[in-house]
């Protein structure tokens, strides 16, 4: 599918699907989740992550339940099965303190990265305004 058409792989389609790849930010969408909730199951996470999503990124359940599999390895979630209830026994997923550190550490990115964004926005803004400089080198 030619660039700039339809839905890529970040989940963004129209104008912005020619972006290459652009980070969906699973990782803290889903620490910041487990935080708010302390607890819980996969369904619930999915079920929310549209709504506290950063961006308009669609995130499939497949690429959730990796992100889980991949904090719960690195220590940042811990989950057990949760065999209450009717039906089959689910994962209960949970924040470590390490995932909370975690979490925090992504925060501070996320700030410094959208500082970043807003400066480069605005100097492309400025340019678009003044035209390109004279005299600069090109290759």
């Amino acid at each position: 599918m030619p660039r700039g058409k339809g839905p890529c792989r970040h989940g963004w389609g129209g104008p912005q699907a020619g972006f290459g790849n652009l980070p969906r930010f699973i990782e803290p969408v889903v620490l910041y989740l487990l935080k708010k909730f302390g607890q819980a199951h996969g369904y619930q996470l999915a079920g929310e992550l549209p709504e506290h999503a950063i961006g308009e990124t669609v995130i499939d359940r497949g690429a959730l339940y990796r992100t889980l599999r991949q904090l719960e390895a690195a220590g940042y979630v811990s989950s057990d099965w949760d065999v209450s209830g009717a039906g089959p026994a689910r994962r209960l997923y949970r924040l470590t303190p390490p995932g909370e550190e975690f979490l925090s550490h992504w925060a501070n990115l996320i700030e410094r990265m959208a500082d970043s964004m807003t400066d480069f926005a605005e100097k492309v803004r400025e340019l678009d305004a003044k035209g390109p400089e004279k005299g600069g080198k090109s290759e």
